[in-house]
C-alpha cells in the first residue's frame, strides 16, 4: 500500500507560513535575479514574511481572500492567493484576482502550475467571481505562454510596481479569463 499523498492543491494551514515565505524568497531570486531581488529581500526578514503569511492564512482581511498551496507528497511546492480585485477599473462584484502565483523553481514542470491555476480559478468561481485577473512581469514570457495556452489573454491593463525607494521597478501587464459557470 502506498502512503504517499497525491500531488494536489489545497487551502494553506497557518503552520505552513514559514514554508510559503521560503518559497516566495526563492521565487523572487529566480524571477528577478539577485540584483533586483536583494533590495526586496532585505526590506523584509524571513520572520516578518512568515508572520505576514500566518496572518493572511489565519485572519484574512476579507472572507474571499484565500491562500492555496501546491503539495507534492508531504512538502509544499508552491502557493497562490486569491481575492477580490482592487484594480481601479475592476467590477467589485465580478472581478477576482490571483494576487500571488509562485511555484518553487526546483518543482517546476511537474504539473504544479496547472493544478494551482485550476484550483485558483475554481476558488474564485466558488467565491462568486465571473472574471479572473492576474498581473505578470512583462519579462515572464514562459509564464505568459503558459497562461495564454490555458485561455488567458491580455486585457490592456499595465502598471509599474517596486520598492518604496524606487530602487526596484517592475513593469507588469494584466491578463484575464472569463470564469463564469456556463
Amino acid at each position: 500500500m502506498n502512503n504517499e499523498i497525491a500531488d494536489s492543491v489545497r487551502l494553506a494551514l497557518p503552520g505552513e507560513a514559514d514554508a510559503i515565505a521560503q518559497i516566495q524568497r526563492r521565487v523572487w531570486l529566480d524571477q528577478l535575479g539577485p540584483e533586483l531581488a536583494q533590495p526586496m529581500l532585505d526590506a523584509i526578514s524571513q520572520e516578518q514574511a512568515t508572520e505576514a503569511w500566518h496572518t493572511a492564512i489565519a485572519r484574512p482581511p476579507q472572507a474571499r481572500c484565500r491562500v492555496l498551496v501546491a503539495v507534492e507528497s508531504d512538502r509544499l511546492t508552491g502557493f497562490a492567493t486569491t481575492r477580490p480585485s482592487d484594480d481601479p477599473d475592476a467590477d467589485a462584484a465580478g472581478d477576482g484576482l490571483i494576487d500571488e502565483f509562485a511555484i518553487d523553481p526546483a518543482a517546476r514542470n511537474r504539473g504544479h502550475g496547472s493544478r494551482m491555476l485550476n484550483a485558483a480559478v475554481d476558488t474564485l468561481r466558488a467565491d462568486g467571481f465571473t472574471r479572473a485577473t492576474l498581473w505578470i512581469m512583462t519579462t515572464q514570457d514562459d509564464f505568459r505562454s503558459f497562461l495564454t495556452a490555458a485561455g488567458w489573454a491580455p486585457d490592456g491593463g499595465h502598471r509599474e510596481i517596486g520598492t518604496d525607494d524606487e530602487a526596484v521597478r517592475i513593469k507588469q501587464i494584466r491578463l484575464h479569463a472569463a470564469i463564469a459557470e456556463e
